[in-house]
């Protein structure tokens, strides 16, 4: 009896724990091997495998970075900049100019444009006047002599000369060199005057008061860069007839 009871006993544990795993397999479900987010834990990684991505392939190259480097509009501006220093070696004008600021880093074509037209000024009124003394701290010897002895000339005839500067229109660099130490530029001036030359008795002998001439006039200035004398001469003057 008593082993009949055990046989019993056992058959009821099966029954029991064949319901649990039963109960257990309708609650969590089986895997077929077709389940998308399962992970095999003894494979690697594909995000650590080393293999390089397909050509084409959509996902690999999502991961891929560009690193920085020359494109093609760095090259674009690279030629560009050959192309400028080109023009540049090929232009008197701008090699004068790079010159003269190697020479002098403290020039400023702006500000020297301004103090030429001021002494374009001074030195037309003074030669209209005779004022010796301030052509004397413009021009240089050479220039000096000329200008001084035109205006021996004129007074010996008697003559009076009216020059009335109406306006300068525009003041150009159109030369410019390095001789030695010594920086040259030359201006072109385009300017309006008015130009009376008159007798002893006051009668007109040359130009008109009433006309008003447009003037173009090319002065070169000089100034020694080694100098501390900031101040440049009137060295060459030419105008076109």
């Amino acid at each position: 009896m008593g082993n009949g009871f055990q046989f019993i006993d056992i058959i009821l544990f099966a029954m029991i724990a064949a319901f649990l795993i039963l109960r257990l397999r309708s609650v969590l479900g089986r895997r077929d091997g077709h389940e998308g987010n399962y992970r095999d834990p003894f494979k690697p990684d594909p995000a650590d495998s080393s293999d390089p991505p397909e050509a084409g392939d959509e996902a690999g190259m999502d991961n891929v970075v560009q690193m920085p480097g020359r494109d093609d509009t760095e090259y674009d501006d690279l030629d560009a900049g050959e192309e400028i220093l080109n023009e540049v070696a090929d232009d008197p004008l701008s090699i004068g100019m790079m010159q003269i600021v190697r020479a002098d880093p403290g020039f400023d074509t702006e500000d020297f444009l301004v103090g030429g037209r001021v002494a374009f000024e001074m030195v037309l009124g003074a030669y209209a006047s005779g004022d010796r003394e301030t052509l004397k701290n413009l021009l240089s010897p050479g220039v000096l002599d000329n200008f001084l002895h035109a205006i021996d000339d004129r007074e010996s005839a008697g003559y009076v000369m009216e020059d009335t500067l109406v306006g300068i229109r525009s003041a150009d660099i159109v030369e410019a060199f390095m001789e030695g130490g010594v920086s040259n530029i030359t201006v072109k001036f385009v300017s309006e005057q008015v130009n009376v030359t008159r007798d002893d008795q006051g009668h007109v002998i040359d130009g008109s008061p009433n006309q008003v001439t447009d003037v173009v006039d090319f002065w070169t200035f000089e100034r020694d860069s080694r100098s501390s004398d900031p101040n440049w001469s009137l060295v060459a003057t030419r105008s076109l007839d």
